[in-house]
């Protein structure tokens, strides 16, 4: 029996707070505000680019009538960075290889932007293990709408029980409103304990990846 597994992208496959921050920061130079810590935007990542820039405008005190200026902005200097510091985490390739192995379908469902995405996947040598990549704009809802989610797995047109990988509070709700596994990588850019997040299994190393999923397929079985 083999799966149809879904991931999450910032945080979950590649590190990229630092190539976000500095989108961020730049946006802000550009407007004479001071730099955000990496620590204080990070806590603004997971819910997709402009409500990224919604909650660095409101941190900073920056009128909300720029939202849609300022967020093409960011979006055009992370567009010009986007792979300057960002780095997939250890064991992904190694886990990539066994799960495609093991026959698993593989797609990316991620709130960034659809182009800049793959853009990512493509740098980092990863676009060819999946399948399918849905944006934070390929459809008109993004994570935590479950519906985002169950449309990344029915494009992938595959048999098997789903699963879910990522690392975030909006990752989870969207696993556990769309009622599949979710397996929770511990190392990525959550904001509360792990006991917190609804989650099927948890993970700090990404080469654990295959021996979960067959658990989960094990028990799917049972």
């Amino acid at each position: 029996m083999t799966a149809v597994v879904v991931f999450d992208l910032d945080g979950t496959l590649v590190d990229s707070l630092a190539d976000i921050a500095t989108a961020a920061n730049r946006m802000l130079d550009d407007q004479r505000h001071p730099a955000l810590p990496n620590d204080t935007i990070r806590r603004f990542v997971g819910n997709g680019l402009p409500k990224l820039v919604e909650r660095v405008m409101t941190h900073c005190g920056i009128e909300p009538d720029r939202h849609a200026e300022l967020t093409q902005l960011t979006l055009a200097h992370y567009n010009a960075g986007a792979c300057d510091q960002t780095v997939v985490y250890p064991g992904v390739f190694e886990a990539l290889e066994e799960l495609r192995e093991m026959g698993c379908a593989l797609g990316v469902c991620t709130n960034k932007p659809e182009a800049p995405a793959r853009h990512v996947l493509s740098e980092l040598k990863l676009q060819p293990y999946f399948d399918t990549v849905f944006g934070g704009d390929t459809l008109d809802i993004r994570k935590p709408d479950p519906a985002h989610l169950n449309a990344s797995f029915e494009a992938l047109q595959a048999a098997g029980p789903p699963i879910f990988v990522g690392d975030s509070e909006v990752d989870a709700e969207t696993a556990q409103r769309a009622g599949v596994p979710f397996l929770l990588f511990e190392q990525g850019y959550r904001k509360s304990p792990i006991s917190d997040l609804p989650h099927t299994l948890s993970y700090q190393d990404s080469a654990e990846l295959p021996a979960l999923v067959r658990q989960i397929l094990q028990n799917d079985t049972v």
